[in-house]
């Protein structure tokens, strides 16, 4: 198996598709790709369960690094020196309420000292609170209720705020910045008081956010409380998660190498989580606003059908390919009969974006998949004497029900399909049309008039289409309606404060993600992630080379993870406040090569990606704090956990998906895209993992390129269009599967780009732009009303007035008669 390893996706912030057409060259290379080793053996059913986050345990685990382990004990070290001082010959489990509060009192008044080792160790202190002061503890229950009790705690006595004053002076901190800047390798130490600083913010972010069923009111109160603070601009008048993605910005700039960047994206992702809601809340939310909206309830709960969904099987294995060939061939005739071709191969020859030439044939792993699958060709299915008998039963019989009877989602059409068909149907019968009249059906024959009926049934109106529609009045009519009233949800607060410096977080959040995805190699201009992992003293045995080396990739795995839950957490966001910042966003992503940065991603052995064991359980937070610390050897090292897959693997290639899915869905251009880059062999591959919601969004992908790839490629890949009838929801009027839609013809996909950035710009300059309605202001032509209006002046003005009348005023000549004149 050969990986494209060398294969550059440079992050352009261009619209020029030409200079994003110059990648293709590299993206032939897929065609190279492994034969889909991965499918030689059954792949089993993912017990995989998709939500916001991994369990509460897992998110704490992931906040450290295995090289921190030793820094456990120095929390407790300088905690402990500090509170014997105070408290005599007792425990900290043994104050009351008011003695902790007291004590916590000190430690925020200790926080205020201008010496900076003394700072470090109270905030120490501090973070040894956060993790549930774990000395005292006997099992990771004691841990986690007392980190959850002293974190409201911290929170009710204002350690947050003190917190955040400390990280904004960290953020400036030009000697810390000059200092890593010369340094030729950057380690741990150098982010020491930002980690320490980090790790408590994110401990009571991520402990405050997760309800619990023992919660007294006073916690529910203080978590709405925080949620609100942390959504509002209460910061320097800009909500808490610019002040992160500032840090991300400085750090891809290369003006803060040391920035502890997985600490800083983790928190960032559960801010956002927290202050605009997960997946359930998004849902809720949609809900509300379509009733707001008037329109029709949605067809279905989606994250409910997607949960009951059981995966397909993936491609067959070897040995049963080996034995169905020989079964078929020993049922075929000699010879084939003449069997007519329908019209449909006539319009293929002719499909520009057919994969017909030879090149293409030979290059395409896709033109074997009738092999890789075990399809029949249909030619063949005619002319066989006898049905072949079964092939040998490799798969548990079970899994042939993998579907529920019926189709898992309801059909939708949309009011654009209705008017097309019609447009259509009156062209062809009557021979004129009615422009966007959906009513009028005087002259059609009685099975259009039941057709548009079966439409209307399944018609469905997107808030995104009444959110444009209202767009178009607001920029027809500006006088007539008045100004919008928008309302101060989270997502308008947040998209209001990253719209000046969108374009740049965008790209600093997909540099990280290239830097750390595992296709890619290390280069001497990229940026440097693993300045928060690497140790002062690189390991000197083989144990320890082990050690570092998962802890490099879990590292990864950490920061691919954060970076794609929380752009699809932006983009659903976005996209319920509204149509038009969601297509921002989604636009600057094409911009900066998002489209070729996933599917490089993809392109490996993504069953071994999902698999990947780059964890050590013995040394998991909190784990190793209340256990004794096993004897770890280079076996146990390899042998890793015991788990099916790796959750935030699987989680992070469905998010990917996702977002892939968002930013092309409805877009031609970056569907061809797609097409360009060979997409279709890697989207395959990544069918063989065994998990419902993942093999759907895969589906989604192929299925809006079906129509461009040709009829061999439809013809080889049967198995794959079924799965996409049985999966995936339909548009009635959608010829997804032949390919003679018009949408299948060439296309003018910079007018499509450009046409959507113009209505972009519109919208942001109407609602954000507030000197935009200067020229719509009524004149004053009162003289008494226009001298009385009170001007402001610089402070400084009363020093310079006698010079400025003397400059201004008097000596510049008037012409009296030629302002009578003008008169």
């Amino acid at each position: 198996m050969q990986q494209n390893d060398d294969m550059e996706v440079p992050l352009l912030n261009d619209t020029n598709s030409n200079r994003q057409k110059s990648l293709c060259p590299d993206w032939d290379g897929f065609s190279h790709q492994q034969k889909d080793s991965e499918g030689s053996m059954e792949s089993p059913n993912l017990e995989f369960e998709y939500g916001d986050t991994d369990s509460f345990t897992a998110e704490l685990s992931e906040l450290y690094s295995y090289t921190e382990e030793p820094e456990f004990s120095l929390n407790r070290d300088y905690f402990e020196e500090d509170f014997k001082n105070h408290v005599k010959g007792r425990r900290w489990m043994e104050l009351s309420l008011e003695e902790q509060k007291a004590h916590v009192m000190r430690l925020l008044d200790a926080l205020e000292v201008t010496d900076r080792d003394k700072r470090l160790k109270v905030s120490r202190a501090i973070l040894y609170l956060a993790q549930g002061v774990f000395d005292e503890c006997d099992t990771v229950t004691d841990v986690l209720y007392w980190s959850r009790h002293n974190v409201f705690l911290l929170y009710e006595m204002g350690i947050f705020t003190a917190l955040l004053e400390l990280l904004s002076m960290e953020i400036d901190n030009n000697q810390a910045c000059s200092s890593a800047l010369r340094k030729p390798a950057i380690s741990l130490a150098d982010s020491t008081e930002l980690r320490v600083l980090l790790s408590i913010m994110y401990l009571m972010v991520e402990t405050i956010r997760v309800e619990s069923d023992g919660d007294i009111p006073e916690r529910k109160a203080a978590r709405e409380a925080f949620k609100t603070e942390l959504g509002s601009p209460l910061y320097n008048g800009e909500p808490f998660a610019l002040l992160l993605f500032t840090m991300v910005t400085k750090f891809c700039s290369m003006n803060a190498p040391h920035f502890p960047m997985k600490k800083v994206l983790l928190l960032l992702w559960k801010t956002a989580l927290f202050t605009l809601g997960g997946f359930e809340e998004l849902l809720e939310m949609k809900v509300r606003t379509r009733e707001r909206l008037n329109l029709p309830p949605l067809p279905e709960d989606s994250i409910k059908v997607v949960r009951n969904m059981r995966a397909a099987s993936p491609p067959a294995s070897a040995i049963e390919l080996i034995e169905q060939q020989q079964q078929q061939k020993r049922g075929r005739r000699s010879r084939r009969p003449l069997v007519k071709q329908d019209s449909l191969d006539t319009y293929n020859e002719r499909d520009p974006f057919k994969n017909d030439d030879a090149r293409d044939d030979e290059d395409d792993p896709e033109d074997l998949d009738s092999v890789i699958e075990g399809e029949v060709d249909p030619l063949d299915r005619d002319v066989i004497i006898q049905p072949p008998p079964p092939p040998p039963p490799l798969r548990p019989p079970t899994e042939r029900g993998s579907f529920p009877k019926g189709l898992p989602w309801a059909p939708k059409v949309r009011e654009k399909d209705i008017e097309h068909f019609l447009e259509t149907s009156r062209n062809k019968f009557i021979g004129f049309t009615l422009g966007n009249d959906t009513e009028t059906l005087v002259g059609l024959p009685r099975p259009i008039h039941e057709s548009v009926k079966t439409l209307k049934q399944h018609k469905y109106v997107s808030i995104a289409e009444v959110q444009i529609n209202r767009e178009e009045e607001l920029q027809q009519c500006p006088m007539t309606l008045g100004e919008e009233e928008v309302e101060e949800a989270p997502a308008e607060v947040l998209y209001l404060g990253m719209l000046p410096s969108l374009s740049q977080y965008v790209i600093a959040l997909l540099k990280l993600l290239l830097a750390a995805a595992p296709t890619s190699k290390a280069k001497t201009d990229s940026i440097n992630i693993l300045a928060d992992v690497l140790p002062e003293e690189m390991p000197i045995t083989v144990l320890q080379s082990m050690k570092l080396g998962i802890d490099v990739n879990r590292h990864k795995e950490i920061i691919v993870k954060a970076i794609s839950a929380l752009l699809l957490l932006l983009l659903k966001h976005f996209k319920l406040n509204h149509i038009y910042q969601f297509e921002y966003v989604a636009q600057h992503l094409v911009f900066a090569n998002c489209i070729p940065l996933i599917l490089k991603f993809f392109n490996q052995n993504i069953m071994s990606y999902i698999s990947a064991k780059n964890s050590i359980c013995a040394l998991d937070f909190p784990h190793c704090v209340v256990h004794e610390m096993p004897e770890l050897t280079a076996e146990s090292l390899e042998a890793g956990d015991s788990n099916q897959f790796c959750w935030r693997n699987l989680f992070s290639c469905i998010n990917l998906l996702r977002i892939l899915n968002k930013i092309t869905k409805w877009k031609h251009s970056r569907t061809m895209m797609l097409v360009v880059f060979k997409s279709a062999p890697i989207l395959k591959r990544a069918l063989k993992v065994k998990q419902a919601m993942m093999q759907l969004y895969v589906l989604k992908l192929l299925k809006i390129q079906t129509k461009y790839l040709g009829r061999q490629w439809r013809k080889s890949n049967m198995k794959t269009m079924s799965a996409i009838y049985q999966k995936v929801r339909h548009r009635l009027n959608d010829d997804w599967a032949y390919g003679n839609d018009i949408d299948a013809r060439p296309w003018d996909f910079q007018a499509e780009e450009c046409a959507l950035r113009e209505s972009i710009e519109k919208f942001n300059t109407r609602r954000y732009d507030k000197n935009q309605n200067s020229e719509f202001t009524p004149v004053d032509n009162c003289l008494q009303s226009v001298l009385g209006q009170r001007v402001d002046l610089p402070e400084d003005f009363h020093y310079s007035y006698e010079l400025w009348l003397e400059r201004e005023v008097f000596s510049q000549p008037i012409q009296w008669e030629g302002l009578l004149q003008a008169q």
